[in-house]
């Protein structure tokens, strides 16, 4: 997608019981927050039924907020394979409404989002919001760690696309790169 001097990202951390979602605005490289979430399933006993509601609120969440790209945390391996299959499930539906909303989706592994929000690929839930905090220069409502963490993937796919370094630019250095970016300093 040819990037705009203004634009959305929706951020989502899919999850059966409780789906984390952020809208960033981006205005000329700039980010701002716009709203954070999240969609609470552990009330519904039916994983169809929960798949549902995912894509239905979803999609009310995009018409709402007009997102121009989804960016989503990638299922990690883990012992638990109906774990991994109810979260994997979760993410296809995720991704099914920001598609038929006519949304870019990309995916980031959860070490690759902690990593490009705190530079550390095992910081905890905590960590990450404070800095998405310091980032963002507001305070970040940590009450629901699922809807912070939602942030995080809009965040990290803001610094990984093109946008981020000015549309693709190639930098000689870190001095230049800092000098053009000067909020990634902390």
């Amino acid at each position: 997608m040819a990037k705009k001097d203004k634009y959305r990202l929706i951020g989502v951390d899919p999850g059966t019981n409780v789906l984390g979602w952020a809208i960033i605005q981006v205005e000329k490289k700039q980010m701002k927050l716009v709203e954070m979430g999240v969609i609470k399933l552990s009330h519904l006993q039916s994983q169809p039924v929960k798949l549902k509601k995912i894509f239905e609120r979803l999609q009310e969440v995009i018409a709402q907020y007009r997102p121009n790209e989804m960016a989503l945390e990638a299922p990690f391996f883990g012992k638990n394979v109906q774990s991994m299959l109810k979260l994997g499930r979760a993410q296809g539906v995720a991704m099914a409404a920001g598609l038929t909303k006519g949304l870019e989706i990309s995916e980031y592994a959860p070490k690759k989002i902690k990593q490009s929000v705190t530079g550390n690929g095992n910081a905890s839930k905590e960590q990450v919001s404070a800095m998405l905090s310091q980032i963002l220069k507001e305070k970040i409502d940590t009450s629901s760690l699922d809807a912070s963490d939602a942030l995080a993937v809009a965040v990290c796919h803001f610094y990984q696309s093109s946008s981020a370094l000015g549309g693709g630019k190639k930098y000689g250095g870190w001095s230049q790169f800092l000098k053009d970016n000067p909020n990634r300093v902390k």
